[in-house]
């Protein structure tokens, strides 16, 4: 009896802690917009975004004795570069630019449309079934997102949420086609190698903006915007995407993409608290436009399982 009872903690153990570490992601993601905002406040983007790269890098230094054991396939090469190149760095250079833009709170909100395209990928990409229930979603969400843009005030801390908002989606596009990758590499290889690939390529990826003219080297230090970068190498490269990738790797794509819904929340609480951010009536509605299609799309299909791609 002692050991059905344990075996069935175990087999919770299991179950649970994807989805715990998926929430606990999520909630790091949502901070992040909060804490992009206060470094841009005193570094260059593509600074802050080449820190933070390094900083998770050199944070992944002693695992990498243990990464030599893996066992590599050269056919997983090309994976391991769509991965990367879709997240962290074209990903990072259209979220750069939205939240130089746009504020932390509507930012958040374009993320809600993550699970939508990650069905469209697993459709167009892995011939998976996709019911009209879902596009009509899909178009309820792009609709509401474009109406959030729409409806944005001008501010200091949102010059052109239209043109943030959009670059947020391009971002979306990107991190979509990185959850599909991700999982196809997570059969043969660990989350946190995965993880240290990203940080690796990044680095080296970001390294040459800052020889562009008027990006440089830091020459100064100031100590919020400063933490705010080290908080995005260590808690967010190095914690949340070594949590999502390790969700990624026990349960479907799709079904991982979904918790991506909890960002919007988060990161609205999170702007207002921190930053004080606010959104206006129709924003509001936009909002609610824009989970009621995410919430009509996932009626309408069963979670697709991302198979390997030949």
């Amino acid at each position: 009896m002692l050991k059905s009872l344990g075996e069935n903690v175990t087999e919770n153990t299991r179950r649970l802690l994807p989805m715990f570490s998926l929430v606990l992601a999520m909630l790091l993601w949502a901070s992040s917009f909060v804490a992009l905002k206060l470094a841009f406040r005193g570094y260059h983007p593509m600074q802050v975004i080449f820190g933070r790269m390094l900083i998770a890098s050199l944070c992944f230094l002693p695992f990498v004795a243990s990464f030599r054991k893996l066992n590599y396939r050269r056919r997983d090469l090309k994976y391991l570069l769509i991965m990367a190149v879709c997240e962290p760095c074209f990903y990072f250079l259209f979220e750069a630019k939205a939240l130089e833009l746009t504020s932390a709170s509507q930012a958040g909100m374009i993320t809600a449309m993550l699970p939508l395209l990650v069905a469209i990928l697993a459709w167009s990409w892995l011939k998976e079934k996709i019911s009209r229930l879902t596009l009509l979603g899909f178009s309820l969400a792009i609709v509401g997102a474009v109406w959030l843009s729409l409806a944005s005030d001008t501010s200091p801390e949102a010059p052109d949420p239209l043109l943030g908002n959009f670059c947020e989606f391009l971002a979306m596009v990107c991190a979509a086609g990185y959850t599909v990758s991700l999982k196809h590499l997570s059969s043969n290889y660990p989350p946190l190698f995965l993880t240290a690939v990203q940080a690796f390529i990044g680095s080296l990826f970001f390294f040459p903006f800052l020889l562009l003219p008027g990006v440089g080297f830091p020459g100064h230090w100031e100590s919020l915007p400063a933490l705010a970068v080290i908080y995005l190498g260590t808690f967010i490269t190095f914690g949340a995407y070594g949590c999502y990738n390790y969700g990624v790797s026990r349960i479907p794509a799709s079904q991982a993409a979904g918790y991506v819904n909890l960002i919007p929340v988060f990161g609205v609480i999170l702007g207002m608290l921190i930053l004080g951010e606010t959104l206006n009536l129709p924003q509001w509605l936009a909002c609610a436009l824009v989970f009621s299609g995410v919430w009509l799309s996932s009626r309408g299909h069963r979670p697709p399982v991302v198979q390997p791609v030949n």
